[in-house]
């Protein structure tokens, strides 16, 4: 039986401080980066995962608020892990942006109809992520 922890959603003053982040890459460098960014923004409960699958098991143990995902990784993609996260009634309030490389607005329509509520692409910087979370309502 697998347990899923409350999610703490941030306060409705958009205070970034009581935000739980998912970071879900396969480059360790580039979750590295994304999350410098997000502790400049404020936000300390950061967890990573190298691959779609793997997320998945940390939004067990992590409930987060928000799930920054990329596309191409293996295991599960980003957009396997949207769907899936999607399906689950428990993970219906988690804010998703996918940060990815992928620019074809045919994918970015893919992303959105599968769940994710934003969508950056690479390369992102801090200015640009506090604009996709203020759009999201996080900011």
């Amino acid at each position: 039986m697998t347990t899923v922890a409350t999610t703490s959603h941030p306060r409705p003053d958009g205070a970034l401080t009581d935000m739980r982040v998912l970071i879900v890459d396969d480059s360790r460098v580039m979750r590295m980066l994304l999350r410098k960014m997000v502790n400049e923004l404020g936000v300390d409960d950061v967890v990573e995962a190298g691959d779609g699958q793997e997320a998945l098991e940390r939004v067990d143990s992590h409930a987060p608020d928000l799930a920054m995902v990329d596309w191409n990784m293996p295991v599960m993609n980003g957009l396997e892990f949207v769907a899936a996260l999607r399906e689950r009634r428990d993970c219906d309030r988690v804010k998703v942006m996918m940060v990815t490389s992928e620019s074809d607005p045919r994918q970015v329509y893919e992303a959105l109809k599968a769940g994710a509520d934003e969508y950056a692409i690479k390369p992102i910087d801090r200015e640009i992520l506090a604009d996709k979370l203020q759009l999201m309502g996080l900011g």
